[in-house]
């Protein structure tokens, strides 16, 4: 079965995709030296792929050598790493190469984790004409959270962070909130690593994320009071899709002036029902 292009579009602008190149070329790239060289391999496996996705019929070394200016022996070598995770296939006659069965994979379980951004939409924007505030909506990819959408608030000063934006787990309310109630082992793996202290207010200890995290889940909502930059917060709600997992998160962004360390009793409603109607689209069960 051939992957179609939409879906390898999707499939090449998600985050996973991009984690999981960069691994596969990883040591080419050291081979090679330096950081350009580095920039310059990841960049040819990513077009050799659109290529191959985008052609209807397989095609061989020496025509891609050709269009992109580089050695056959080059275009092989990518080829091949790109082939041992099935990124690619080769025609066992002909000897060409087309795209292979791993991108549908990938294409098919993005579009069905984004299916989230589509599902949210009417929620965030009510719930930031509700608290004029900006709203943000977040998933896990790669262990790590990243910004899906935005909503810019109704204040004269702006907080939020752009699409694609990557937060630490341990200093943001969506982080906490990813901690509480993700995988089992997602907790462990972020403890194993260096608890960045972005401010004074970071949470940078082993013991104090862990007794943030008890008190998200307990509670079922998170803020990040100052612990990523001073004078802003969040305060964020999980969503959970339909096997009733972990699926991201919505948030509202403010300065703590108006989002204080403890938000008022109807932030916390307006935010947690906006996540409970997303995940209710989402075909949660009731929790």
């Amino acid at each position: 079965m051939r992957p179609s292009g939409a879906l390898l579009t999707s499939c090449l602008s998600g985050v996973t995709v991009f984690t999981t190149m960069l691994r596969i070329v990883k040591q080419q790239a050291a081979a090679e030296g330096g950081s350009a060289a580095a920039t310059e391999t990841v960049d040819l496996s990513l077009r050799l792929l659109e290529r191959l996705a985008g052609a209807g019929q397989p095609i061989g070394i020496s025509e891609l050598a050709r269009e992109y200016g580089t050695s056959k022996t080059k275009i092989f070598r990518h080829l091949q790493a790109l082939m041992r995770r099935r990124f690619v296939r080769q025609d066992v006659l002909t000897r060409r190469y087309e795209a292979g069965i791993k991108l549908f994979i990938l294409g098919e379980r993005l579009r069905e984790r984004f299916d989230i951004v589509a599902a949210a939409r009417d929620d965030m924007a009510q719930l930031r004409d509700k608290v004029a505030h900006a709203v943000t909506l977040s998933t896990l990819a790669d262990d790590q959270v990243v910004v899906l959408e935005l909503l810019h608030g109704h204040a004269l000063v702006e907080f939020g962070t752009r699409p694609g934006t990557v937060l630490d787990l341990h200093a943001s309310a969506h982080g906490k909130v990813a901690l509480a109630f993700g995988s089992s082992g997602l907790v462990e793996r972020c403890l194993r690593k260096p608890l960045k202290a972005w401010t004074p207010q970071t949470i940078s200890s082993k013991a104090g994320l862990e007794r943030a995290i008890a008190q998200v889940r307990k509670r079922g909502w998170a803020t990040a009071p100052n612990e990523v930059m001073t004078g802003v917060n969040g305060l964020a709600a999980p969503i959970f899709d339909h096997h009733g997992n972990y699926a991201g998160a919505i948030a509202m962004v403010g300065s703590v002036q108006h989002i204080a360390a403890s938000p008022s009793s109807a932030q916390i409603a307006a935010v947690k029902a906006a996540a409970a109607n997303i995940s209710k689209k989402m075909g949660a069960p009731r929790r």
